[in-house]
């Protein structure tokens, strides 16, 4: 990730992308357990179906607990805004019309394997982030970059467990 000088108004976006020798469906199966996505992320504690929910589909709601050692603890509830089998699943934090991030995994078919991409946007609306920016405004570029390279490190840790085991 270069430097951009993004500001967080900016919705800063990070993606990473990896090629799995496993059919999409396979891939699929598990980008779309967030129940097994702790085990996948170095931050990410643990997730909880809320309302009787048991699966993604589009509406339905989870809490994630996580934690960072500069951050601390903290939980988030998302509601799942894109959720189309084998190809994409998504999820809004906070306020699905107004979040405070947006996670998408996307599936392409490729070369007898998957296209695996893992993006987040941040913002529009405030985060855990906005209030170290309060504190530093300053150090507002900064602050969101350190933060980016955190995710997209995260990220591609992520794309390399999915990998190993959908091709196990």
């Amino acid at each position: 990730m270069e430097w951009t000088g993004a500001r967080y108004a900016d919705k800063p976006t990070v993606e990473v992308r990896t090629w799995i020798g496993a059919a999409p469906e396979r891939v699929w199966k598990l980008v779309s357990d967030v129940e097994l996505m702790p085990d996948l992320s170095d931050e990410l504690q643990s997730i909880e179906w809320l309302d009787g929910a048991a699966r993604p589909d589009v509406g339905a709601r989870f809490v994630g607990r996580s934690k960072h050692d500069a951050l601390g603890e903290w939980a988030t509830t998302s509601t799942v805004v894109e959720c189309i089998p084998e190809r994409m699943f998504a999820w809004a934090v906070a306020d699905p019309e107004h979040p405070t991030a947006v996670w998408r995994f996307r599936l392409e078919p490729r070369d007898g394997g998957t296209d695996l991409t893992e993006s987040v946007q941040m913002g529009p609306a405030r985060s855990g982030l906005s209030f170290a920016i309060d504190r530093m405004p300053e150090k507002e570029q900064k602050i969101v970059f350190v933060r980016m390279r955190e995710f997209e490190r995260n990220m591609t840790a992520t794309l390399e467990r999915i990998k190993k085991l959908a091709e196990s």
